[in-house]
């Protein structure tokens, strides 16, 4: 069986432990034996963001130690995975420590969710079921940094039930940015209110994208807009399975309100 280790990344396991239990819902449905280093922590890409390569060399080493004996490293993000795949050779060089240099160059590969489902375990179907309208937005560093392409729309396109829609200006940053987004802000408020406009347009049900904090920026202006749709996480959606009905399950007339979007979420007001 395959061993990956489950780079969680900050956001996610402050605020989305939902979508690492996704992940390991998914991989482990095909297959592959998931462990969660305890020892991770940040990938060190808002110290490298701003300038503070110096800082983020411990961070690099915490990551290699955390992370080895793996296989590969699955992040339930474009960013951070660009950063690690990107970064930290650079932050290894910047330290002037060889060795350091060369267990970089030696740590196991990491992948974005999708490419890691589509390229290394060369599938688009992953059994999942979920009978709502959705659109996807490209996250920045998924599309430019690492260049997944289509692999979550092809992804999304085998989700049984589910059905895709063309989100205008896809290509388009929200907005977000991490530290633009606090910079920035007005900025990022008005880049927001466009991808929240392009979303409402499609009609959609849900937003889904692989990167939690792009959600949670524009699910917030999608929520202060009353638009009525929430955001999920790729994984989230593909974790999603057909439900079994049993005599004890109430008639679907009798659901609460909400209840067909279980994983979804609106960012509160």
């Amino acid at each position: 069986m395959t061993r990956v280790g489950l780079m969680i990344t900050c956001i996610n396991d402050a605020l989305f432990p939902d979508t690492g239990k996704a992940v390991v819902t998914v991989l482990r449905r095909l297959g592959v034996d998931v462990e969660f280093p305890a020892a991770q922590t940040c990938c060190g890409q808002p110290m490298v963001n701003t300038g503070y390569l110096d800082e983020a060399v411990p961070l690099v080493r915490n990551h290699l130690d955390a992370f080895a004996g793996c296989e590969a490293i699955i992040a339930p993000s474009g960013s951070c995975a660009g950063s690690v795949r990107h970064q930290h050779g650079l932050v290894a060089q910047r330290s002037g420590d060889p060795g350091l240099v060369r267990a970089v160059a030696a740590a196991p590969p990491v992948y974005e969710l999708s490419e890691y489902l589509v390229d290394v375990l060369e599938t688009v179907d992953v059994g999942a079921y979920f009978p709502h309208r959705v659109t996807y937005h490209p996250t920045c560093h998924s599309l430019r940094m690492l260049g997944v392409g289509d692999r979550p729309t092809r992804l999304l396109r085998a989700v049984r039930g589910l059905t895709l829609a063309e989100l205008p200006g896809a290509a388009e940053c929200c907005g977000f940015g991490g530290t633009f987004a606090m910079k920035n802000a007005e900025t990022s408020i008005a880049m927001g209110n466009d991808k929240a406009r392009h979303v409402r347009e499609t009609g959609a049900e849900v937003l889904v994208a692989g990167d939690n904090s792009c959600l949670m920026h524009v699910g917030g202006l999608l929520s202060r807009q009353r638009s009525g749709v929430r955001v999920m996480h790729l994984a989230e959606v593909l974790a999603q399975t057909e439900p079994v009905i049993s005599s004890a399950g109430r008639a679907a007339d009798e659901r609460s309100p909400g209840t067909d979007l279980p994983q979804g979420r609106e960012v509160a007001r």
